[in-house]
């Protein structure tokens, strides 16, 4: 044992919460700073050896971490995932393979839905802590016209609605403006006096950064879109897709600077 603890850095004693298989899973991530946050999420949100090492598989520390900034990514390996803010709530990109959809196969968001649905243990699992689901295509009806959200869930950490709505392909302008308009309605109608505002989340296959940034207003801080990836990349497939992901969140916030600075 005392062998172990020499070539084991992260902690001068280990964690009575956690297995040996859990340490072997936790040996095998370099960097430090992932590390420390997979060992306080397993112990948090008391995953088993199979959860944590998706999770590890999937880069889950690189995808929180893609929107934060310095101090927020060292909060993250410190802490684990807080949830402070409805921007916690989302991942970019949610890895759903446990769905069992192929990526180049013919489905209908229905086909999607369904899949989630089967696997809701899972699913929720990749949304993060403190989701309760509680239903699906729920109605809202305007002057006689019908629209349905896909998912419904409750996050008890934020104490907010948060609304998920299913698109197959690459997200629209009015996508976002339906989401918007559902994000409304229940803030106005169904949100308790005690409750945080409720959030939007689109899933998409894929998006463009500008489309979100002038469609939605300044300062928003309920709708979101994420994309979502129904295998698990390989680990340089994913951390490609990251680095690409985050060169376009540098470059609309440089945007957005240089806006600001012109006013």
């Amino acid at each position: 044992m005392r062998a172990f603890f020499l070539i084991y850095p992260i902690r001068d004693a280990l964690r009575h919460e956690l297995s040996w298989t859990h340490y072997r899973f936790l040996l095998r991530v370099e960097n430090p700073d992932a590390r420390t946050f997979y060992e306080a999420e397993a112990v948090n949100a008391r995953w088993s050896t199979r959860e944590l090492g998706r999770q590890i598989n999937s880069l889950l520390f690189d995808r929180l971490a893609l929107s934060r900034d310095k101090a927020g990514v060292m909060s993250l390996a410190r802490k684990g995932h807080e949830i402070t803010q409805p921007s916690d709530l989302v991942k970019d990109p949610l890895v759903l393979e446990f769905a069992g959809l192929r990526p180049h196969e013919h489905f209908r968001e229905s086909d999607l839905e369904r899949a989630l649905l089967a696997k809701l243990q899972q699913f929720l699992l990749e949304l993060g802590k403190g989701f309760a689901f509680m239903g699906r295509q729920q109605r809202v009806t305007l002057e006689g016209e019908h629209f349905f959200i896909d998912l419904v869930f409750y996050n008890r950490l934020t104490r907010c609605l948060v609304l998920l709505d299913l698109k197959v392909g690459k997200l629209t302008h009015q996508d976002l403006g339906q989401m918007q308009m559902y994000v409304n309605y229940y803030q106005r109608e169904l949100t308790a006096p005690d409750e945080n505002p409720p959030i939007g989340i689109i899933l998409c296959a894929d998006k463009s950064e500008a489309v979100v940034r002038y469609t939605l207003p300044e300062g928003n801080t309920q709708i979101f879109a994420s994309r979502y990836k129904l295998h698990l990349p390989t680990e340089a497939e994913l951390a490609t897709e990251l680095q690409r992901e985050r060169q376009e969140i540098e470059l609309t916030r440089s945007l957005a600077a240089e806006t600001d600075e012109s006013k």
